[in-house]
């Protein structure tokens, strides 16, 4: 056991390291590829403020929103154009990108372009597709599902091993309290670290961020209260940060309302990195 957690609690992607006990990483960007030129850009400007902060960036956006709510609601450009526009990021920008999989087809094509997959909070249960992404080799980012507690995220880890992929990253996302609304207990982030082999540990502050709203077709959001969350977060000595950000929230094509605007992403991270700081400074205090 002890082996295995030495061999796990550190995930490398080039010059990135994703650790529990090192500056947090920013895996950031936006939700949807709404457009090439919508997305180039707002990589562009999430490069400059990361790079001005010194602080690791890697580059999310989805291909297709397969989960959406509404029949009616956009869900993005596909995988032939998203894989297109990753490369574009890729090779103009040279950042690293991370983009979630659905299906167990689009596995295989996402790992050629992509550096990180993500398998969805809904799916990450899901034996084949659990395999599927795992048999990439890629690093996984494992979304944890809204309705299983934090003991339960060792059976997700332990599938993904016995597929021969111990290149994980766990996310919390909020855990169903009720209907239509999502709580983050922080006392669940010690849990994780503790039963997945001290995996590096991610925070999604955005989806953690929803809540439903009255007439039941798309998703609300709190984004008022996202510094206050992520600060929360970051508080508990965690690898990284999940957040999506918009130019314009309120015209985003999904999740506006839980979207940071991006003109407040520098100051936002500026605090978020001071309070990091600290935290990995001080030494571990065992309470028994």
């Amino acid at each position: 056991m002890k082996l295995l957690r030495e061999l796990m609690n550190k995930v490398n992607l080039g010059n990135i390291v994703f650790s529990n006990d090192s500056s947090f990483v920013l895996v950031g960007g936006i939700n949807v590829l709404e457009s090439r030129d919508f997305a180039i850009e707002t990589a562009g400007i999430y490069k400059e403020i990361c790079s001005k902060l010194s602080i690791p960036l890697v580059f999310k956006a989805s291909y297709d929103k397969a989960n959406r709510s509404s029949i009616d609601s956009f869900r993005g450009p596909g995988v032939k154009k998203g894989m297109e526009i990753f490369c574009e990021i890729k090779e103009k920008l040279l950042l690293p990108v991370i983009t979630d999989v659905h299906n167990i087809e689009e596995a295989e094509i996402a790992s050629k372009y992509c550096d990180v997959i993500q398998i969805p909070a809904f799916l990450a249960r899901q034996t084949d597709l659990v395999e599927a992404i795992a048999k990439t080799k890629k690093i996984v980012n494992i979304k944890k599902p809204q309705f299983l507690s934090p003991t339960q995220m060792k059976n997700i880890v332990d599938k993904f091993i016995f597929f021969g992929n111990n290149k994980l990253l766990i996310c919390e996302r909020g855990t169903n309290f009720g209907y239509d609304n999502l709580v983050v207990d922080m006392l669940g982030f010690g849990v994780i670290k503790k039963l997945c082999y001290g995996l590096p540990l991610i925070f999604d502050v955005t989806h953690s961020l929803q809540c439903r709203e009255i007439n039941g077709n798309v998703s609300g959001g709190r984004r008022s209260q996202c510094l206050d969350l992520a600060k929360a977060a970051i508080s508990q000595k965690i690898a990284g940060l999940f957040l999506e950000s918009h130019p314009e929230p309120n015209k985003a094509l999904c999740d506006g309302p839980s979207a940071l605007p991006l003109n407040l992403l520098e100051p936002f991270l500026y605090q978020l990195k001071e309070i990091d700081t600290l935290v990995k400074r001080q030494d571990e205090l065992i309470i028994n």
